[in-house]
């Protein structure tokens, strides 16, 4: 049996990790400025993670939750007071695409509507209706293209309102930072007049914080700089540093039911050992502090040294967009074979940073000088 070829991959074989560096089977060293995907939040093979994810397994990997789980109740208490929403409750599953699927699943079951706004150039998974939420024709398949989504442009207000006054979207649903759609970023005043139509028309906000959450944006929200609050909050990626874990943040308004949501893995031991780790490691490392100043200052960086090429740098945090007026493929190849640093991508033409939460100015300098010798 042969893999499906799905991915355009790399001629690179990564065999281990530390921090925010890895290193391939021939022993060849990378900097690391993805995180595979904005995944790695705490840095690879952290020792705190290593030993709360090998101390679990060696006394219960799994078992399904029709029985209690006091570290999902810990996780709930711990997350809940890290990042301000104590108040809500928590839905643990096992990836973003399941979490959005889900939150827009109870928000329908809120309001008993069924037409949903999305920003174009959204990104929020790859199952039905999350898919279907993603403005990528490409990856919606004809099964999936079933009439829900209503894409909108980023910060218009005025085209939000034209839709919600409709009286007939079931939830907006958006990236403060969008992530595939290069690190374009929701503004305050537009977020705060989305919120209060929402209200007006009983429209339920959903903020997806797969890739811009979890303390990557300097805040452990993205929408925590725009002073607003959704009703349904959906994480994945960096809460569990590698695990598959996602999870649905969910406000006082929604009253759970019996059955109404469930899932096989979602929650399971292990993945709350890990998570709960990260969380111990994002606190005792002040990794949300780090990531402001770091980002601040790596953005700073790139900006002064005025390199040919770059068009804008922008973004919050260690979520950051390098905008060229040329295509990113030829830059990218480069610094992974010349100089041997992983970064991501957006569109034609945008270098997409998504570190570990724990970079340093040192490692910050380090690639500004390895993106300069490329351009």
């Amino acid at each position: 049996m042969e893999l499906f070829d799905v991915y355009p991959l790399m001629d690179v074989t990564i065999a281990r990790g530390k921090g925010c560096t890895v290193w391939d089977t021939e022993g060849q060293e990378y900097l690391d400025l993805y995180g595979g995907h904005a995944v790695i939040s705490v840095g690879h093979c952290h020792p705190h993670y290593v030993e709360a994810i090998t101390g679990q397994l060696q006394k219960l990997g799994f078992y399904s939750n029709s029985v209690q789980n006091s570290l999902q109740k810990e996780l709930a208490r711990r997350l809940g007071k890290v990042c301000g929403y104590d108040d809500y409750s928590l839905f643990l599953i096992n990836s973003g695409a399941e979490a959005n699927e889900n939150a827009l699943k109870l928000a329908s079951f809120y309001n008993g509507r069924t037409r949903v706004l999305s920003l174009e150039k959204a990104f929020h998974g790859r199952t039905s209706l999350a898919v279907e939420a993603t403005n990528n024709p490409k990856i919606i398949a004809p099964i999936n293209a079933n009439g829900h989504v209503t894409y909108l442009p980023l910060n218009d207000i005025r085209a939000w309102e034209q839709e919600i006054e409709k009286g007939d979207v079931c939830a907006c649903i958006l990236e403060c930072i969008q992530g595939v759609g290069g690190i374009r970023m929701v503004e305050a005043g537009f977020l705060q007049a989305l919120r209060k139509l929402c209200d007006e028309h009983n429209t339920v906000l959903i903020c997806d914080e797969i890739q811009c959450g979890y303390g990557r944006s300097g805040k452990f929200f993205a929408h925590q700089h725009l002073g607003v609050k959704p009703d349904i909050i959906t994480v994945a990626k960096g809460i569990c540093n590698g695990f598959p874990m996602g999870a649905v943040l969910i406000s006082p308004k929604f009253t759970p039911v019996y059955g109404q949501l469930g899932t096989t893995f979602g929650g399971n031991h292990l993945a709350c050992a890990g998570a709960l780790a990260v969380l111990d490691i994002i606190e005792s490392e002040r990794l949300v502090e780090n990531a402001a100043e770091v980002g601040e200052y790596l953005i700073q960086t790139i900006r002064d040294a005025q390199l040919p090429h770059v068009v804008e740098v922008r973004g919050r945090g260690l979520m950051i967009g390098i905008e060229l007026d040329i295509p990113y493929k030829e830059p990218r190849q480069r610094l992974v074979c010349e100089q041997h640093c992983f970064t991501g991508c957006s569109g034609t033409n945008v270098l997409r940073l998504l570190p570990p939460l724990c970079l340093t100015k040192a490692e910050a300098d380090s690639f500004v000088e390895r993106l300069k010798a490329v351009l």
